[in-house]
Parts: structure tokens; C-alpha cells; sequence
């Protein structure tokens, strides 16, 4: 629950960070080109906001419910749906009295201020963290898969030596390296010898919709990290740097033989030894009907995985974030051509807030959080340049065919079509929570 109560505030915070950073970008332009704003607002406000004071033209406030927030323009039929106001004359002030080019403009002010920031954010990020990463050649006991990883082809203890004989330096980036470049063969070590391991559409699909497909392999060499409340290892009075030995006489190599005998053990008991404060003990745990016991596993030498660490100078951090952005960007994009490709059902893979609040940590980090509010940011601004009207993207396609034919749309056409884009909006919205909501179900989130 704690948890989960952490990654709410981490999205809520993240979200209204970057709808105020969107807003501001069209309002700047707008102001820059003196086009009077009526309403900038954090989160929408139907029928009452929480908080809101008027400085000069504009109306500054909060709304209460948190999908988004707006500024409202002089003269454009946008999601307030005016019409009456849109009956009047034009006005000089208004956005329907401005050049196209300045109309184009104003409504790419959200999506550019989202990509700067964006770019900004990592820059950040790298400066004052640096980036850290486990070389795919130190992962030096192979790796470990879960069901949907073996039914692909891998397993467990298998090398990943390269992807369509790419040598990946990042090991978290070979399963999206795989997914979004659409890759034909992972070349592997098996029993030592080089196996090519061959991924179809299907198994591209497989691993849209599942997590934990393939993790490094970790020793049994292993001490009790976080515990959770109400579980059997807390129940059973295990502490946190307890070491594990042996259990019901069993000893390990590995850490998932450890978790396949507990997965075997279901709702039963298992007598686990432990060392504690240089003592040998004895405890009986019952293990759940999950097949768990409750607690998040730490390395008893956490050195024993020789992680890379890569340090930013302020100059060399801003190339460096740039370049990360622009990646960034590129793998997003590539996302799309999975979304509506009919093998790889990349749409069923679609989800909605609890599907972005679960990106973020379950203990709050500030590099993370930041990390993540970037691609946040860049995912923003790219859906946002849809040509779906409602969105940016739909009046933009709507300028850029004016600028192009020197015909404007009539405002019965905007009208409707702004309609039609809300409409589609409002369904994608409640597909991409529904899955979410099939994926708690099938216990699959």
C-alpha cells in the first residue's frame, strides 16, 4: 500500500509538473503574438474549481478532476465548445483574427515546450547522477526467464551474447532493443556453445504484453532486503540482513532454484536457516499461496555484478542529454508501427494511469522520478501531435492545410470535428483503463 500511495504522488506530481509546462507553452505564444487568454488551468474544472484568481485577462486556477488542463484562447473552438463567443465579430485580440503561421505557432507551444523540457530534464539528470548500467558481458551468470521467456526460446542460465548479432552494451536495453527493432534472432551461449534463437511475430507480441520475460541471474548468495507488512517472513520473525542457508535442508546455487522451491511449496511449511549477527538460526515459515515469502532479496556482496558508472562534466552532459532525448523520441515512435501491426497486437499492450504511475519506483528517488518525468514528457508531446482533432496534432493539421490551400476551415467544421476528437479521445482513454483493469484482474499488471 505504501507503495503504492508513493507512485500515485510521484504521477500526480510528474503529470501536473509537465501540463503546466504544456499550457505555458501555448500561453507564451499566445501572449507573444497578443492573443488574449481567458483561463489557464492546471486539471480540468467542470462546474467548480478548487482554487482560482484573475490577473489582468486571464483567469489563473485548479480544477478538480486530474485528466490534463488547458488554457482557454480568445476566438478558438477548443474544449470549452463556446459557440456563443464564436458568433460575435472577430476581434484583433482573438485567435481566429491571427495569421496562420501565428496560429500554428500558438498550438505548437505545448508540444515544444514538452520536448525542451524534456531534453532539459536529461541533461539535468546526467549532470548530477550520471548514468549507471550493468554491461551485458558482466552478467556473468547468465540470465533467469519466466514462462513467456522459455516458451520464446530462452532459458534460464543462457548468455545473451548479441541481438541480430548486435552486441547490446546495456543489458535493460536488449528486451526493448528486441520489441522495438522488431529483431529476427537473439544469438545466446548455451552449455557453451552459440545458439541463434529465433523471434516471430508472435513471440514479439508475447513480449508486448508481459513483464519480467528475461532478469540477470543472481546467486544464492543472498540476505533479507525490504520486508512486507502481513507476509509470512515478517509473521515469522525474519529481519531485515538475515542471511539465508539452507531450507528444509536444501541448499542453492542460484536464487530461482530458491523461489522454485518456494513456488512448490505453496501454503505449506519450510524450515529456512539464517545467520544472524554471526549466529546460526532455525525459523519455520509458512509460505503463502503465491508462493512467497514477503521479502525483497539483497546481495550479500552487492560488488559481485561489476556495474558501469558514466560521469558528466556540465558540457559533456548536454550532448549527452540531447542525444538521450533524441533516442528517447526515435524508440517511442517506433512503438506506433507495433500498436496497429495486426501479429504483434501491440494495442491489446496499451494502458492507461496505472500502466504510467507503474513506471515509477516504489521508493521515492529523485533521479528516477525526474528520468521518468522526461519520457513522460516526450510521450506527451508526441501524442499530443496526433492529428486527431481536440489535440494538437488535429489543429495543426487543420493550419498546415490552410497554409498550404490558403482555404480556411469554416467554424461549423472545427466545431464538429473538435466534437468528433473528443469523442475518439474519451473512448481511447477508456480502452487503455480497461486494460488496466483486465490486467489487475488476470493478475498479469
Amino acid at each position: 500500500m505504501e507503495s503504492i500511495l508513493i507512485k500515485t504522488v510521484q504521477l500526480l506530481l510528474s503529470l501536473s509538473i509537465l501540463v503546466v509546462l504544456h499550457e505555458a507553452g501555448h500561453f507564451m505564444f499566445a501572449r507573444l503574438f497578443k492573443t488574449r487568454v481567458e483561463k489557464f488551468y492546471l486539471f480540468f474544472d467542470p462546474w467548480f474549481s478548487l482554487f482560482k484568481v484573475k490577473k489582468g485577462e486571464t483567469e489563473y486556477g485548479v480544477g478538480w478532476l486530474p485528466l490534463g488542463g488547458y488554457v482557454k484562447i480568445s476566438g478558438m473552438i477548443d474544449e470549452s465548445m463556446d459557440k456563443e463567443a464564436m458568433k460575435l465579430p472577430p476581434q484583433p485580440w482573438e485567435f481566429r483574427s491571427k495569421p496562420a503561421w501565428q496560429r500554428l505557432l500558438i498550438m505548437l507551444g505545448g508540444v515544444l515546450m514538452n520536448f525542451i523540457f524534456a531534453f532539459i530534464i536529461y541533461i539535468g539528470v546526467l549532470y548530477a547522477w550520471g548514468e549507471e548500467y550493468l554491461p551485458t558481458k558482466n552478467v556473468k551468470y547468465g540470465i533467469v526467464v519466466n514462462e513467456v521467456g522459455e516458451q520464446i526460446g530462452f532459458k534460464t542460465g543462457d548468455k545473451i551474447l548479441s541481438v541480430d548479432n548486435q552486441y547490446i552494451e546495456q543489458f535493460q536495453k536488449i528486451v526493448p532493443t528486441i520489441v522495438l527493432d522488431e529483431a529476427k534472432t537473439v544469438q545466446v551461449e548455451r552449455d557453451g556453445q552459440k545458439i541463434d534463437i529465433e523471434i516471430s511475430s508472435e513471440d514479439l507480441a508475447l513480449m508486448l504484453r508481459s513483464k519480467g520475460i528475461l532478469d540477470e541471474r543472481l546467486p544464492y548468495d543472498i540476505k533479507i532486503g525490504k520486508l512486507a507488512k502481513d507476509y509470512p517472513a515478517a509473521q515469522a520473525g525474519l529481519l531485515v540482513n538475515d542471511q539465508l542457508g539452507s531450507i528444509d535442508g536444501n541448499s542453492f546455487e542460484y536464487y530461482d532454484q530458491f523461489t522454485n522451491y518456494l513456488d512448490s511449496k505453496k501454503n505449506s511449511e519450510i524450515a529456512i536457516e539464517i545467520t544472524r549477527d554471526g549466529q546460526k538460526l532455525t525459523k519455520t515459515v509458512k509460505v503463502n499461496e503465491e508462493g512467497k515469502l514477503g521479502f525483497n532479496p539483497a546481495l550479500v556482496n552487492p560488488d559481485i555484478f561489476e556495474w558501469k558508472t558514466l560521469k558528466y562534466g556540465f558540457l559533456e552532459s548536454i550532448p549527452a542529454g540531447v542525444d538521450r532525448g533524441v533516442q528517447t523520441t526515435i524508440n517511442y515512435l517506433k512503438q506506433f508501427k507495433l500498436i496497429f501491426n495486426k501479429d504483434t497486437k501491440g494495442y491489446e499492450s496499451l494502458g492507461g494511469f496505472a500502466t504510467i504511475g507503474n513506471i515509477f519506483a516504489p521508493t521515492w528517488n529523485w533521479a528516477h522520478f525526474w528520468d521518468m518525468t522526461a519520457f513522460i514528457s516526450i510521450i506527451l508531446a508526441i501524442m499530443n501531435l496526433l492529428p486527431i482533432p481536440a489535440l494538437d496534432g488535429g489543429h495543426v493539421m487543420f493550419l498546415l492545410g490552410e497554409i498550404i490551400t490558403g482555404r480556411k476551415p469554416g467554424e461549423k467544421f472545427l466545431e464538429y470535428a473538435q466534437i468528433t476528437g473528443m469523442i475518439l479521445l474519451l473512448a481511447l482513454v477508456l480502452y487503455a483503463n480497461a486494460n488496466d483493469i483486465i490486467k489487475m484482474i488476470n493478475g498479469t499488471f
